[in-house]
């Protein structure tokens, strides 16, 4: 690492659709991060953000949540600050979930989502969910921890066809290096 490069420190991660057609049951995505430590970097996560939850340590956050996609803008947002995760971490992998409650639902039947991942004001990645639209959730991002404590960005939208629940316990053990 040179003296101007500190990595990656501080994202947003942010999520768009548009609502459902009327009358019919609301669209719910949801972004998620999980954690892995460097004893386990690709088993368990140590824990998982979500809807209605924050990491231990308050370094990662949901800043928006929406139910519906009737947000201006993005409609779900989550910060992740890996500049202040312990260095007993040694991934975060994040990724979206579409929820399957009244009907079950894949991309292809999400109005109009996007992704961005941004750092400050550069978008690291974008996507609109093209590249997986059977897919239940799909994993979007991996940060890495180096040698030196810095942290990388490994981009890459990835599906998974599964509940929700099994999404976040496996959605870090796929595309080990």
């Amino acid at each position: 690492m040179n003296g101007l490069n500190k990595g990656i420190r501080k994202v947003e991660i942010a999520l768009k659709w548009d609502p459902s057609p009327a009358g019919e049951p609301d669209t719910d995505l949801d972004i998620v991060a999980a954690t892995y430590p460097a004893s386990d970097p690709y088993g368990d996560p140590a824990f998982v953000v979500h809807f209605d939850s924050r990491s231990p340590d308050g370094t990662i956050y949901l800043n928006r949540d929406s139910h519906d996609g009737k947000g201006f803008g993005w409609d779900e947002v989550m910060t992740v600050e890996l500049y202040r995760l312990d260095a007993r971490y040694a991934r975060v992998v994040a990724g979206v979930v579409i929820q399957q409650r009244s009907v079950e639902r894949t991309f292809v039947n999400v109005a109009n989502p996007g992704l961005r991942i941004r750092e400050g004001y550069t978008d690291l990645a974008t996507d609109d969910f093209g590249g997986v639209l059977g897919a239940t959730a799909a994993t979007v991002a991996e940060f890495a921890r180096q040698e030196d404590g810095s942290w990388d960005f490994r981009p890459g939208i990835h599906g998974f066809d599964g509940d929700p629940a099994t999404f976040t316990r496996v959605m870090g053990r796929t595309h080990q290096p």
